[in-house]
């Protein structure tokens, strides 16, 4: 038997950082535990570690350098990166430096430093492997495919809590309201932008990176059953699709076993069953549709952030963090994430792309943050 792969998790206690224990217990023949870095959540972090027993765990408390030691100390074969926000970018761009296979459940990195972290693992070895069930199922699309043949890539959104909400029900939406999520189990930040569309807007731009296409050929459409998770449109007019029931193990469990798959599936299974139906459902339905572009404008700024280029994603992702944060914390209407953010955006130059210049344009954009969010709250 093959040795165990080694895996460190960025953002044990979190979302996704449960449901891949929650995976790697299912197969303790093929994984080994051997890093774990937590949030806030102590007690959690016990009960994994007792569970687990990686050699090295550390908590908020040990900041970015904890992070850092997971990533970097434990000898890993793979790191998880599925932290919010950019607390990790230290950690993971020195992994893929060093050529350690990088999970990548963590949009906001991708979004602010994509560029410099695949060119990192282009010189390295490392591979960056898609957790979001978009561009995992974008990267299993395309396996074995020319790219010179891909026309279009296609992400799907559920559309969230509010798809069927008017502009002004949408505007006073409360957190609980936001939180609602329909099809998806996720942290609060994850399901608050994806309340808004910023989830898939910072998707969009997380796909430009991940596989080197402008935002023209990278297109949205809203799926409520989040069964389809994906397209690839090529330039014959064939079209691909990755297909499977809303769970997130299913894209962890990918990259982590990457390029093998998991045995976690009846091949005997029901047809219906295995395209996303309940279990003794006579049919199944997909509907596909347009995003609305007025009701959820944080989708339309992504791409404006995009076509900008430079540093100009790196102030977006920051300045909604900010703004999500604030809504949450009942200082803010979710109606004011995307005034905030789109006021930071236009209001921050962008720069280049370099390690250094990413950091500054995060730093500066949460300081214009939160200033913007006192002009915002008054307006």
């Amino acid at each position: 038997m093959s040795a165990r792969r080694r895996v460190a998790i960025l953002g044990s206690t979190g979302s996704i950082g449960t449901q891949a224990l929650d995976v790697i217990a299912r197969h303790p023949d093929r994984f080994e535990v051997v890093g774990l870095a937590a949030g806030r959540n102590a007690a959690l972090l016990r009960e994994q570690v007792a569970r687990f027993g990686p050699a090295v765990a550390t908590d908020a408390g040990d900041g970015p350098d904890g992070l850092r030691r997971v990533a970097l100390e434990t000898r890993a074969d793979i790191v998880l990166a599925a932290t919010d926000g950019f607390v990790a970018f230290d950690a993971v761009f020195a992994g893929v430096e060093r050529g350690i296979d990088i999970a990548v459940a963590n949009k906001e990195l991708i979004v602010a430093a994509g560029e410099l972290l695949v060119a990192a693992a282009a010189r390295s070895g490392s591979q960056l492997l898609p957790v979001d069930s978009e561009h995992s199922a974008v990267f299993q699309c395309l396996a074995g495919e020319d790219r010179a043949r891909v026309a279009q890539i296609v992400l799907t959104a559920s559309g969230g809590p509010f798809l069927r909400r008017t502009a002004q029900e949408i505007a006073e939406a409360t957190v609980e309201q936001a939180l609602a999520h329909p099809t998806w189990q996720m942290g609060t930040k994850n399901t608050v932008d994806s309340a808004s569309l910023m989830n898939k807007g910072l998707e969009v731009i997380e796909a430009s990176r991940l596989f080197g296409l402008p935002g023209s050929r990278i297109a949205v459409v809203v799926h409520p059953q989040s069964i389809a998770h994906a397209f690839a449109v090529f330039t014959d007019g064939s079209v691909k699709a990755q297909l499977c029931a809303p769970d997130m193990r299913v894209p962890i469990g990918y990259a982590l076993a990457w390029p093998d798959r998991l045995p976690a599936c009846d091949a005997a299974a029901d047809a219906l069953t295995a395209l996303g139906a309940k279990p003794d459902a006579a049919a199944l339905r997909y509907e596909f549709e347009r995003p609305d572009l007025e009701r959820f404008p944080c989708l339309r700024l992504a791409y404006e952030a995009l076509e900008a280029g430079g540093t100009a994603p790196a102030v977006l992702s920051a300045a909604n963090e900010v703004a999500v944060s604030a809504f949450v914390q009942g200082r803010l209407r979710f109606g004011q994430i995307p005034a905030l953010s789109e006021k930071v955006l236009r209001g921050t130059p962008a720069a280049d792309v370099t390690v250094e210049g990413v950091r500054a344009a995060d730093r500066d954009a949460r300081v214009r943050a939160a200033h913007a969010l006192e002009e915002v709250v008054c307006s």
